[in-house]
């Protein structure tokens, strides 16, 4: 399916493929996510992101190793449409320009060989300055020897975003994307100055992660009992704040046949990023794969931009955001 021209595609997450603290994964789930997976990538949905963090303790490198195991099973036409993006954590014990060599190696195991984009998965700008720059060097240096096709990063802000791809530009390698926290609970990167605006001009391509909210901007107050656990208490602490932008999102699903989920993701696309919601079940990619039959009018973008840069609450920022 063809998105529009000028608007990014969407993407698919993976970070719920192995997590049990918010997404209750269990391995029973496995056939599912794997229809999922097929269904996706027959839709045109074929950018798909993980992280060697994603699946803790016993599920370890989960999310990884099923999407691994998903994609190899494509024929060879398929699977060389995909683009597989995994992130790669700076633990602290994860030091000096060889610090990720046996990370990149286990991550590339798990994927079956493929890794199109590693990702430095957070900024330590806040706590370790000093342990940063040495990391991205050697990720540097899997691009230059060949090992990788390209090299993002995640959760930067406008001011390490410049400084990392002018380091990088300096060595002749380009910064590929820079993936955040992006979506109507969570609009600072499309403000004035923020990280979109510098994506625009250094043409580094955004990715918009949770563009969802975690579930909460794809379902309405009616759909029934709210999740269990802390999604679910988050919930109930950002919903009654929602009841204009949930209205005005209504009334633009309605007038297209869409789903609230594709409101959503589209305001991401119309923001020039691509979105890469998690997606658990084939229904879900129904949803998001409908969304690229169409776009917001401008003034249905400003509408949503002032509701959502209007709101008293949002989703909580991620802590390892850098300024």
């Amino acid at each position: 399916m063809a998105h529009p021209v000028g608007q990014p595609g969407i993407g698919v997450g993976t970070w719920a493929w192995g997590n049990q603290f918010l997404w209750g994964y269990d391995p029973s789930q496995d056939p599912v996510l794997e229809a999922t997976f097929q269904r996706a990538v027959a839709c045109g949905l074929h950018t798909f992101d993980t992280a060697d963090s994603y699946g803790t303790g016993r599920l370890n490198g989960r999310s990884e190793a099923l999407l691994g195991r998903f994609a190899a099973a494509l024929p060879a036409a398929q699977r060389d449409q995909l683009l597989v993006a995994t992130k790669l954590a700076p633990f602290p014990w994860r030091l000096g320009r060889r610090g990720y060599d046996r990370a990149f190696a286990a991550s590339k195991r798990r994927l079956v060989g493929r890794i199109d984009l590693v990702q430095l998965h957070w900024s330590t700008a806040r706590y370790a300055p000093w342990q940063e720059a040495p990391l991205l060097e050697g990720l540097a240096d899997l691009v230059q020897q060949g090992e990788v096709a390209a090299l993002g990063v995640s959760n930067m802000g406008p001011r390490r975003l410049r400084s990392v791809h002018r380091r990088l530009a300096e060595r002749g390698v380009p910064l590929s994307s820079l993936q955040v926290q992006l979506s109507l609970l969570a609009p600072n990167p499309v403000q004035p100055g923020g990280v979109a605006e510098v994506c625009r001009e250094l043409g580094i391509r955004l990715i918009a992660y949770s563009p969802l909210a975690l579930g909460l901007l794809a379902r309405s107050m009616a759909d029934g009992p709210l999740p269990r656990g802390p999604r679910g208490a988050l919930f109930r602490r950002l919903a009654p704040a929602l009841v204009e932008l949930q209205a005005e999102m209504a009334r633009i699903a309605a007038s297209r046949d869409a789903s609230l989920a594709a409101v959503a993701l589209n305001w991401c696309r119309a923001h020039g990023a691509l979105p890469i919601p998690g997606l658990r079940r084939p229904e879900q990619v129904e949803q998001a794969a409908a969304a690229l039959a169409w776009n917001l009018s401008e003034e249905e973008r400003r509408r949503l931009d002032d509701l959502a840069l209007g709101l008293e609450v949002g989703m909580p920022a991620n802590p390892f955001q850098s300024d």
